[in-house]
């Protein structure tokens, strides 16, 4: 068995902190993960249960080990892995959380580790993280170890996903970790752990590793945030065309790393959201109050990395750290004086939101701090920017007293300061020059001298390290240069006479760091608010509402109204469980990538609190979003174009459930026309199973025409005008059914123009083709029967939403018959088609009828897709049909699984 590595920290009352050295580990095996054959070892025994667990999730004592990284920003991003070595099963997750720690600890309670593995050079000095789970370690009821830094590699991590996950589910892991480097690093220190440390092993592909988002925020990954331009622009990274370009008004850096946080990670609870409308709406209602706030934080710092600044203690104390913890407090005593105006803004404030921001802003929240700057620091040290004044405000921050030796340095600094202007004021006076003296942090105090002041003179020899700058010239003197040098260490001797009363001062404040953090959080929310007001005052933006269907009126693409010249044209949206899956076709250019990107750049916005670009939106919440949008290859993965959406496909059949949506354009369209309609055909047969609100864009007209029965299935398409056949005309406007101009892409081709005859040649074809397809169209009676039960569906949905809905009396009754009038209509028509159906198709030729799978075909995803009546769930037999020559094979779906002729395999999802 291998020597344990690590330093087991557990906790006690007396709170006595050990050495955290760790050993190395006594093995001779690397630290990559195996790379040999199938080794012997089963699944790993289970260990010692632990009692009193305090968890949320499981009641029962298991072993599971947790690994925990970060991020070395200011807004820390959290790697956490846990392995359960009683169910054999890893999680990952990767969380954008803020100084509090609040996601990270809250993922720990969920999961109840009982051994926390953390990078040991967190410990000495501990990080924000390392103090935070410290805390709650007798919460957690875990103890906490400490693994050497060279366990936690990426490549590793990648292996034991390859090595270890279930092998169907190795491709679909690999594209939800990528991009979450801190993720797979946790995997990789957790596995070496226990292979290592507690000897136990797993079998390969034996593993159940999943990837979980954040809990109360909606999963979006990697290759959805590029594709939608989330937070970058595709074309041009530096460009602001993007929606964290388009959103971020914020004022203060916090703000700022808020809002991108919340764009990869929008909110999943209705409540917080409406919370934030209600706080949104008000400073868009009242403008006195919106400008006030946004004066109040223009002059605001980077209070995150201030305060993640005074909580770090330097292991080796110089005198540049000394100088930058004056500069630290100065910058905190600014922070404290700006807290008072964003307190006076929020003065009348109704929403909870903004009330409550203005309770943590209150000044009895501050005063314990104010106090102790002020004991210290002199009243009127401020922070500067300019170096000479930042040097000076840190000179004379301390107050006079508490040193008699420190007013004696200033007195020297104050006089060597005054010799140096003395001797620029005397230089000039004696070669009758203008001279100006500047500062700089490295060269200390220069000249300048304008060329024209030397009217073709030489420079005099006395002045050196002469630097020519158009028409200005910079140089010093050896007087000068000896005087900066006298001037320096009576600043350093200031500041290490300073540095006592500093460092006592911020060991006092970081008892108040938890106060600070909370009301850090609450400016950069404000301010994240208050950017989103800065864009509905000066847009046509709506607040949106949380409801069970998604209907948006003349809603835009909120970047692409930006960027254009000319007026957007807005279009409307609607969605609900029975038109969940909506085939969107049209020609070339006419707005279909545009108009399925707007619904998903929608949802996203009112996750996160914004308004949305519509005059109307409803939205129900979704906690994942997918999108398959592009048709590139991937040449640092050899992937080839189709390849690339099928893995990007395979993905998404395996994570999207019924709170999902997904954005799918122009699928299939890498392969052969054949392949791709059916790979198309299947995948959206599976997407319909799934229950997520899906928009499907595609120029497979067949798609529609195959799926048009299908319950949960509508068609729509982008309209176009066709004047004649070479003039084309793009309306961008939705509209119900498939597209009927049939030729789009010729009657596009002839304006490129192609060579002459060309066009026409292919029309001709292209009508043939058409005219022999129709011979073969027949209408059969499943077709008839799944037509009949989609209007009842759709009745049943219409009733539904009419008895949550606010109509009443004369309106509701007149609503009513209007419903009961159009299913009869319908209905009717139905019945009128149905004496014609056929069961079976015999055609010439070879003919193979291709039609909608039926829900009870299908065991896809683990949801069980019948409906909650049973008297709408009506079927006839299901019925695959080939034919060749004169002979036909006829198969009912109960016997197609054993026949060799049938249209889809059942195990195919």
């Amino acid at each position: 068995m291998a020597q344990r590595v690590s330093t087991s920290y557990s906790t006690s009352a007396s709170t006595s902190y050990p050495s955290y050295a760790y050993g190395e580990y006594n093995t001779t095996t690397t630290s990559r993960p195996r790379t040999g054959g199938r080794r012997s070892t089963g699944r790993p025994g289970t260990g010692r249960p632990r009692t009193g667990a305090s968890t949320i999730a499981r009641v029962e004592a298991q072993q599971v080990i947790c690994a925990v990284t970060e991020s070395r920003g200011i807004s820390p991003t959290v790697g956490l892995a846990f392995v359960n070595l009683d169910t054999g099963e890893a999680v990952l997750c990767q969380i954008c959380d803020n100084q509090t720690y609040v996601r990270t600890v809250h993922k720990l309670r969920v999961y109840g580790p009982s051994e926390i593995l953390i990078v040991a050079s967190a410990a000495s000095p501990k990080s924000k993280l390392f103090s935070v789970i410290e805390e709650n370690l007798e919460v957690l009821d875990s103890k906490l170890t400490l693994l050497d830094r060279r366990y936690w590699a990426e490549s590793t991590g990648i292996e034991y996903i390859q090595q270890l996950a279930f092998a169907e589910d190795v491709e679909a892991i690999k594209i939800s970790v990528s991009g979450n480097y801190y993720a797979v690093c946790c995997i990789a220190a957790a596995l070496k752990y226990i292979e290592l440390g507690l000897a136990k092993t797993f079998p390969f592909h034996s593993l159940r590793i999943k990837y979980e988002p954040s809990e109360g925020s909606m999963m979006v990954d990697v290759s959805t945030i590029h594709s939608l331009e989330l937070v970058q622009n595709l074309q041009n990274p530096k460009s602001r065309d993007c929606l964290f370009g388009l959103l971020n008004e914020t004022l203060t850096p916090m703000g700022g790393r808020l809002l991108r946080s919340n764009i990869l990670q929008p909110l999943t609870d209705p409540e917080t959201l409406n919370t934030r409308y209600d706080a949104l709406e008000e400073l868009t209602t009242k403008e006195e109050m919106f400008f006030a706030t946004r004066a109040a934080m223009k002059n605001f710092l980077d209070v995150d990395r201030i305060l993640t600044a005074l909580i770090v203690i330097p292991t080796k104390p110089t005198i540049q750290t000394s100088e930058q913890s004056i500069n630290q407090v100065i910058m905190l005593k600014q922070f404290v004086t700006s807290i008072n105006p964003i307190y006076e803004a929020l003065t009348g404030a109704r929403s909870s939101m903004l009330h409550n921001i203005r309770e943590i802003c209150a000044s009895e929240n501050l005063t314990p701090v104010q106090d102790e700057i002020d004991r210290v620091i002199n009243e009127g040290t401020a922070y500067a920017k300019q170096p000479l004044e930042l040097r000076n405000q840190r000179t004379y921050a301390v107050k006079s007293g508490v040193n008699g030796l420190l007013d004696v340095a200033r007195t020297t600094y104050k006089e060597a300061t005054e010799d140096a202007y003395q001797h620029s004021t005397e230089l000039g006076q004696e070669y009758d020059l203008s001279v100006d003296l500047k500062y700089e942090s490295v060269r200390q105090f220069y000249i300048r001298i304008s060329a024209s002041e030397l009217e073709e003179r030489p420079l005099p020899p006395v002045f050196t390290n002469v630097f020519r700058k158009k028409n200005i010239i910079e140089c010093q003197t050896l007087e000068l240069m000896k005087r900066n040098q006298k001037i320096t260490v009576a600043h350093q001797e200031v500041v290490l006479m300073s540095d006592e009363a500093v460092q006592a001062l911020i060991e006092n404040i970081r008892g108040q760091m938890s106060i600070l953090f909370k009301i850090c959080e609450s400016i950069a929310m404000l301010d994240m608010i208050a950017a989103f007001a800065q864009l509905v005052t000066t847009h046509d933006y709506t607040r949106p509402q949380i409801t069970d269907t998604l209907a948006i009126k003349a809603g835009r693409h909120p970047i692409r109204e930006k960027i254009m010249r000319k007026k957007f044209v807005p279009n409307d949206v609607y969605a609900t469980q029975q038109t969940r899956f909506q085939i969107i076709t049209g020609c070339n250019m006419s707005g279909k990538s545009t108009y399925i990107r707007s619904v998903a750049i929608m949802v996203i916005m009112a996750q996160i609190g914004s308004f949305v670009p519509a005059s109307y939106a409803s939205f129900p919440i979704f906690h994942q979003l997918f999108a398959r949008l592009g048709m590139d290859d991937n040449i640092e993965t050899n992937v080839s174009t189709f390849a690339a959406e099928m893995r990007e496909t395979a993905f998404i059949l395996r994570n999207i459930d019924k709170r999902s949506l997904a954005i799918i354009d122009e699928l299939g369209r890498g392969t052969s026309t054949r392949d791709g309609l059916t790979i198309a055909l299947a995948i959206a047969e599976a997407l319909v199973h799934s229950r997520a609100l899906v928009w499907f864009a595609t120029h497979f007209r067949d798609l529609a025409t195959i799926l048009a029965e299908r319950n949960g299935v509508i068609s729509l398409h982008l309209a176009v005008e066709m004047q004649d056949q070479d003039k084309m005309t793009m309306i961008y406007k939705i509209a119900e059914g498939a597209v009927k101009e049939q030729h789009y892409g010729l009657a596009l081709a002839r304006v490129v123009p192609l060579p002459p005859g060309l066009v026409e040649r292919a029309t001709h074809i292209a009508q043939k083709l058409e005219h022999h397809i129709l011979k073969k169209k027949k209408t059969s009676a499943t077709v008839i029967n799944e037509r009949r039960r989609k209007l009842v569906l759709n009745l049943k949905e219409h009733l539904a939403q009419a008895q949550s809905g606010v109509m009443e009396g004369e309106v509701l009754a007149a609503w009513l018959k209007e419903l009961q009038k159009e299913f009869v209509l319908r209905m009717t028509a139905i019945d009128a088609d149905a004496p014609g159906a056929q069961e079976n198709s015999d055609d010439e030729g070879e003919n193979f009828e291709m039609r909608s799978r039926t829900d009870s075909e299908y065991d896809f995803g683990g949801y069980d897709n019948r409906d909650e009546n049973p008297d709408t769930r009506t079927r006839q037999p299901s019925v695959v049909t080939v034919t060749s020559g004169s002979t036909t094979t006829t198969t009912s779906r109960s016997d197609s699984r054993n026949s060799t002729v049938r249209a889809v395999s059942e195990n195919e999802y």
